[in-house]
């Protein structure tokens, strides 16, 4: 992603309209353990636009069909969003939760499950040709979340706790989902702890929660009241300890609306990329601070990725309410208008102390921008990015700022590190960084492949480049794909297989 692109004119809307919500459903199933409960998680797969590649549990939007169930207990929304969630514990986990279910073989349960992830029947035809009730007293619900308007996809989620029947065995079929398995809270907390299970703020809270279950009806109280939660919407992100996420709305390139600003630590904080310029947005930023601040945390550092006006439009003042320095590196410091206090270079290593002590390494990677930079976690791999990647939208590389060599070299470079999860600076987090990283080259190796094949011995212009090479880009973006491929073109130039004259580009 980049600042505004100044002079390209694109006359694009960046406002924000947030996506409307779909209603769906959660099932937290659990069995008792000893004093305590373990409990059914899946890992969502990596390919699914949603959430993939984090832990979450059984469940799915709402289907039409899903209404025409009857639940004894419940009608109306009630009733389906239960109904959803009976589905989706059977389709994801092979447990059905359902009056007389305990009298079918296993070999009929499988039977029925793989007609029902296949289409061939419906859920309600399944009910009742087998002659089972859904009960709303086996889905008690157990609260409600609203994806942040930040996010493309939206869900506004009913979550239900499920005790498992006596007779259920919980299965994991390859799929949608990578793995589902039986898990103490404990254990899945210590997996987000080091980052190897990333946890959305509704799994998290659970797991919180059923980490300390005494009885059913106290777990529900506090499943249903979760904290720094307004509207059931989340306002505190963490999708792995001590790496916090606040998306701020900033003037950027669309599909992309927003900045993530991150707020790194468990004791000392760096507050990286505070993009947003307008004080209703920073100020939610401030507000989460204050909050970390009350609780004995303290912010170290403001922190530039870069100097694009989409990451730094907040820093200054959000520095100077807190009366913190900035740091950033030098070619970033040279295009500011506001002072910085320390200069950070390649390799060296950023020492944060808490709880749990942080080191974050520092990555010099130009190519989107000179002074751009990334952070490590040694501990986890875990790499807030700036805008190497984008969870939303693509990453412009936009010369004589931004150059394609460097930019590719740098992206090998995160995934031979090797990185795990990527934090970028607009969309949601990815959980195989090096699988996103080659997925990045080998989409700017296809692209640069297009380029050369428009290029013509006989001469071409870099809008008949464009107009080839980008034929499946909406004509609007064609402004901003010229300036990365601009950008290929100069780095073909360096290795000798084009050169250009009189803004003529020739195929040598």
């Amino acid at each position: 992603m980049s600042e505004r692109l100044p002079g390209l004119g694109l006359g694009l809307d960046t406002s924000h309209t947030p996506v409307e919500p779909r209603p769906s459903s959660v099932a937290v199933l659990y069995r008792r353990a000893g004093a305590g409960v373990e409990v059914y998680w899946v890992k969502r797969g990596k390919a699914l636009a949603f959430a993939g590649g984090f832990y979450a549990f059984p469940g799915g939007k709402l289907d039409a069909a899903d209404a025409e169930v009857p639940v004894r207990g419940a009608t109306g929304e009630e009733a389906a969003l239960r109904s959803a969630a009976a589905r989706e514990l059977f389709e994801e986990a092979g447990v059905l939760v359902a009056e007389g279910a305990e009298a079918l073989s296993p070999e009929r349960l499988k039977e029925l499950r793989k007609a029902l992830l296949a289409g061939e029947r419906g859920w309600g035809d399944i009910l009742k040709a087998e002659k089972l009730e859904l009960r709303a007293d086996d889905f008690r619900a157990a609260g409600r979340w609203v994806t942040p308007p930040s996010l493309p996809v939206r869900f506004d989620t009913r979550f239900y706790l499920v005790e498992a029947p006596e007779h259920a065995r919980a299965e994991w079929w390859p799929g949608e989902l990578a793995e589902g398995a039986w898990v103490t809270p404990a254990d899945a907390l210590a997996r987000w702890g080091d980052g190897t299970a990333l946890l959305h703020p509704p799994a998290l809270h659970a797991f919180q929660v059923l980490g300390g279950f005494a009885d059913e009806g106290e777990a529900r109280a506090r499943m249903t009241t979760p904290p720094f939660c307004p509207g059931y919407v989340a306002q505190r992100i963490e999708f792995q300890q001590g790496v916090r996420v606040m998306a701020l709305e900033t003037p950027t390139l669309p599909p992309a609306a927003h900045t993530n600003a991150y707020v790194l630590g468990n004791g000392e904080l760096l507050v990286v990329d505070p993009g947003a310029s307008d004080v209703k947005q920073y100020a939610k930023l401030l507000s989460l601070l204050s909050g970390l601040k009350a609780e004995g945390l303290k912010v170290a550092a403001v922190v530039l990725t870069h100097h694009h006006g989409d990451h730094v439009g907040g820093a200054r003042a959000v520095k100077e309410r807190l009366g913190v320095p900035l740091w950033c590196h030098a070619l970033t410091a040279d295009r500011l208008d506001f002072p910085v206090e320390r200069l950070l270079e390649d390799g060296e290593v950023l020492e944060l102390a808490g709880d749990v002590p942080q080191r974050w390494r520092v990555l010099h990677t130009p190519g989107h921008a000179r002074g751009h930079i990334c952070l490590v976690d040694e501990r986890s791999r875990a790499a807030v990015v700036g805008d190497m990647v984008a969870g939303v939208g693509s990453i412009v590389i936009d010369p004589p700022e931004g150059n394609m060599r460097e930019y590719l070299a740098q992206l090998a470079r995160l995934r031979d590190w090797p990185v795990t999860t990527l934090y970028p600076a607009h969309g949601p987090p990815m959980p195989d960084g090096p699988a996103k990283l080659q997925e990045y080259l080998n989409h700017r190796a296809l692209r640069e492949s297009l380029i050369l094949q428009a290029v013509t011995p006989e001469g071409t212009t870099l809008a008949q480049v464009v107009s080839t090479a980008y034929a499946d880009t909406p004509p609007l973006l064609h402004p901003v794909a010229e300036r990365s491929a601009l950008a290929t073109l100069e780095k073909l130039m360096e290795e000798g297989r084009v050169r250009e004259e009189s803004l003529q580009y020739f195929r040598v």
